[in-house]
């Protein structure tokens, strides 16, 4: 924890929610929490990183540290995965650390910090065999997962996220 105020992760992925990502900053932001967000490489190239910085008061985060480097983020009382993509979700369950925001994701399943996930994955890929194996591994490990039509919003083209459901309190 930074002071009294609680840290929260936003771990996202490159896919459209991840365009609104500044609102979901604001939001936990609004309910006391220092937030930081940590991109993956593709995501990075999709938001306007100097904006989200400037929405949560930290830079954005992408490529690891490099040895030697003090960790810039403090440790996290809770870990907001969204959106999170059907390729992340498998990588992730799969132990894979290719990536700051991966490595973070599997890091955070051997901590005490809740992870809150939201998938935002087409419903043909929910149908693939390694989307339901891989959503229960993750559960098992204690990821708390949103069903992707609880949280995904599609309207007049802009999708979107129900971002109210996944701000911590």
């Amino acid at each position: 924890m930074t002071g009294t105020q609680q840290v929260a992760y936003v771990v996202a992925c490159s896919a459209p929610p991840a365009l609104d990502l500044a609102r979901l900053t604001k939001l936990i932001i609004e309910e006391g929490w220092t937030t930081y967000a940590i991109l993956t490489p593709t995501a990075a190239t999709w938001v306007d990183v100097d904006a989200l910085a400037e929405a949560s008061g930290h830079p954005v985060r992408v490529d690891p540290r490099r040895p030697g480097e003090p960790d810039p983020l403090p440790p996290a009382d809770v870990v907001i995965a969204a959106p999170l993509t059907f390729n992340s979700l498998n990588k992730w369950a799969a132990g894979i650390s290719d990536t700051l925001a991966l490595g973070l994701l599997n890091e955070a399943l051997g901590l005490d910090a809740p992870i809150i996930v939201a998938p935002c994955i087409k419903k043909a890929l929910r149908r693939h065999p390694a989307y339901k194996q891989n959503a229960d591994r993750l559960r098992s490990a204690g990821a708390i997962m949103f069903d992707p039509d609880r949280v995904f919003v599609d309207s007049t083209n802009v999708s979107s996220f129900r971002w109210d459901l996944l701000v911590p309190t």
